[in-house]
């Protein structure tokens, strides 16, 4: 089985080699980079499996870097890995396409299971091709596209992430904080509040089968059931 392959932008050469170093040690191929152009290049002629992005770095930041890369690859994992940790900084950054905001300082263990939880649901959605039965919906993953009977609704990009992740944990309690750093980057209030907003929002659009339901398990998380 071929390593993992990751691209690493990291301007500050000390911090950078240590992760990639670390990173080597379990296995990872890792392509350290010392500014935003260099790691394009890099990218362009190879395309990792992985890409983790500092933001502030010379020639071309990391958010330039990630909207460029965006232009033709909506897949490929974007982890950012930053001290710029501002609200609007993270806001942002998934803005742009990015699918995790790790804040410096970190553990090495945290990134490593960031990486892995998002490889593992690229996987799972390259092999989710077709539709995916829901009580008397249908639901189409890369397309973002809800159906029922024949009638289509149009899903964003973050209301059909946190369904299919309550969908892989059907009928059991998927974990509130899991879902916050997986998808929002981070389990602070806010994005807390913004969850809730889409919880609803995902009760309405399966409002007409009543069969479906997403309980809020106080103190734990959420739980689609049926």
């Amino acid at each position: 089985m071929s390593k993992i392959s990751i691209i690493l932008a990291e301007d500050e050469l000390a911090l950078g080699t240590i992760i990639q170093e670390s990173l080597q040690s379990r296995d990872f191929q890792v392509k350290l980079c010392g500014d935003g152009a260099q790691a394009l290049e890099a990218y362009q002629t190879k395309k990792p499996d992985v890409l983790v992005l500092d933001v502030m770095m010379p020639k071309m930041d990391g958010f330039s870097l990630a909207a460029e890369i965006r232009k033709t690859d909506p897949y490929t994992p974007i982890i950012f890995l930053t001290s710029k940790s501002q609200t609007e900084d993270v806001v942002k950054g998934f803005g742009l396409g990015a699918n995790d905001y790790v804040r410096k300082p970190f553990s090495m263990e945290e990134l490593i299971v960031r990486i892995k939880a998002h490889l593992d649901r690229l996987r799972t959605r390259q092999a989710q091709s077709d539709w995916i039965s829901l009580g008397k919906y249908e639901f189409h993953p890369t397309r973002q596209v809800l159906k029922l009977a024949e009638e289509e609704s149009p899903l964003t990009a973050r209301e059909s992430q946190l369904l299919q992740m309550l969908l892989e944990n059907a009928n059991d309690i998927t974990d509130r904080t899991l879902i916050l750093t997986q998808i929002w980057g981070s389990d602070d209030f806010f994005n807390a509040r913004s969850m809730d907003v889409f919880i609803t929002k995902l009760r309405k659009k399966l409002q007409d089968d009543p069969a479906i339901q997403i309980l809020n398990v106080r103190g734990y998380g959420f739980k689609l059931v049926c």
